[in-house]
């Protein structure tokens, strides 16, 4: 067994003998400029009210939210993907205003749309200013006011892991074809 890592090694670089680096001009920057969130078939602004507040936004973010009255086994299955993620929002590079707008057109689009689980990708917050993740927290932080967020935890490493968040949203009466109230 102490041998393994020694033959793993060998089989890696045997694997590698073929592979031709890139040039330097080819590489991708080791910083890439943020890319701006992309958002299909956003409506205009005005239709959406901005109802989230910076208010009592605390110096941590939640790492988990569940709504009242909700089973804790919801939040259970969300961690372990029982929902699939529909769409995504990339926050990076924006600045707290944006950030609240976009969240928000994009919660009001996927429930209009009948999505159940989206992922919202805020950052860990380690390039801004003091190491501090102030999208992070404030993002977190609008999560938990808005009416369609059901409950959210963080995202697996594949998708983000803390810098991004797995959200439930509620489901609507369109989608289960009733006019009664949503539901889980």
């Amino acid at each position: 067994m102490k041998d393994q890592p020694e033959q793993d090694e060998d089989l890696f670089r045997q694997l590698l003998d073929d592979v031709t680096p890139l040039k330097p001009n080819d590489r991708r920057a080791s910083s890439p400029t943020p890319r701006k969130p992309y958002l299909r078939n956003a409506p205009p602004e005005a239709e959406i009210a901005d109802t989230l507040s910076d208010h009592g936004a605390g110096d941590n973010a939640p790492t988990e939210y569940l709504s009242n009255g909700l089973n804790r086994m919801t939040l259970r299955k969300l961690r372990r993907g029982e929902w699939p993620v529909q769409d995504e929002l990339d926050l990076h590079g924006l600045n707290s205003d944006e950030a609240r707008r976009l969240l928000s057109s994009f919660l009001h689009q996927a429930a209009q749309q009948g999505l159940r689980c989206v992922n919202v990708i805020h950052g860990k917050g380690w390039h801004s200013e003091k190491g501090e993740g102030l999208l992070r927290r404030l993002a977190r932080h609008w999560l938990i006011q808005h009416p369609l967020v059901l409950a959210f935890c963080d995202a697996p490493l594949h998708a983000g892991g803390s810098g991004a968040a797995w959200i439930l949203l509620k489901s609507t009466a369109r989608e289960n074809g009733s006019g009664s109230s949503p539901t889980v």
